[in-house]
């Protein structure tokens, strides 16, 4: 499915508890994953496209505007250096890389974006012409910066952990002003995630409030609870993945190896085919079956 199918297949929210999509929309979070190698980024690229995925997304942060000197300069061990500032740094791509991810997946054919962090991260991600923005659930109470995506027209995914209510109804009132397509995700900012914590009924109750598709940014180590969100009418998926949780980086414990992700999209896939239409029918085989069971008929 491309992005514009998916916005496209949704122009009316009726108000209903529960609504099972057609099919889910999966985005292979590769974020920071990378730890700053193309090749690495290119291997997440292949996970994704042989699991199933719609698209793989980066995130992208000018390291002055979106830390502080005093944070950049503490310590932090890492492949890079010993300070915040090396560590940071080392996860950024540039443009030439960016370049090289964008010629690799028009190879491969699979849709990619990356979360801006600051205004002038979003005009970098915006030169490449993504089918869609990403604006992570810390810069939802920016509202200098939603109103710039907004104002970009492009589909727009935004995750809403970290929020209450207020905050949420500001961000969304300034993309139904501007008339820009948006589907909120719902989120839990912890990494990973408890299971008691991720509170999927949010689904249906946030599709009721706003009135418009709401999808599930999970950040747990296991796949049921996606299964459980897209059961709940998420109509897309966000997962980070990784090669193996066990290599450097934040996220990678909150992210799935290729076995789990394979597993996931597999599992989101079926929803088409047993999601049925909600008419109650004797399939052809039960008639057979009854036929056997039902033994007081047969006299």
């Amino acid at each position: 499915m491309r992005t514009s199918e998916l916005f496209d297949a949704n122009p009316e929210i009726k108000h209903l508890a529960i609504q099972v999509p057609d099919s889910v929309y999966f985005i292979a979070e590769i974020g920071i994953n990378h730890n700053g190698d193309i090749k690495l980024a290119k291997q997440l690229i292949d996970v994704a496209v042989a699991a199933g995925c719609d698209a793989v997304k980066f995130q992208k942060r000018t390291v002055d505007t979106v830390y502080t000197a005093d944070e950049l300069s503490k310590f932090r061990e890492s492949p890079w250096g010993t300070t915040q500032r090396a560590q940071k740094e080392g996860l950024e791509f540039g443009e030439s890389d960016y370049k090289e991810i964008n010629k690799y997946c028009l190879e491969k054919k699979i849709e990619w974006s990356a979360s801006a962090w600051d205004l002038d991260s979003l005009s970098f991600v915006e030169k490449f012409n993504p089918p869609f923005h990403k604006i992570a659930s810390a810069l939802t109470t920016n509202l200098e910066f939603v109103e710039a995506v907004a104002k970009l027209n492009r589909p727009t995914f935004m995750s809403v952990g970290m929020c209450n209510y207020e905050q949420i109804d500001q961000a969304v009132e300034v993309f139904k002003r501007l008339g820009t397509k948006l589907i909120l995700m719902h989120t839990v900012s912890t990494y990973p995630s408890k299971l008691e914590d991720l509170n999927l009924l949010m689904i249906p109750t946030l599709r009721e409030r706003y009135s418009i598709p709401i999808g599930y940014s999970g950040h747990e180590p296991n796949v049921s609870p996606s299964i459980v969100a897209a059961a709940l009418g998420a109509v897309v998926i966000e997962r980070h993945i990784t090669t193996s949780r066990a290599i450097y980086g934040s996220d990678q414990a909150a992210s799935l190896e290729p076995a789990g992700l394979n597993n996931l999209v597999g599992a989101l896939k079926k929803i088409s085919v047993v999601r049925g239409t909600g008419v109650k029918v004797q399939v052809e085989g039960e008639i057979e079956v009854a036929s056997k069971l039902r033994y007081w008929e047969k006299n």
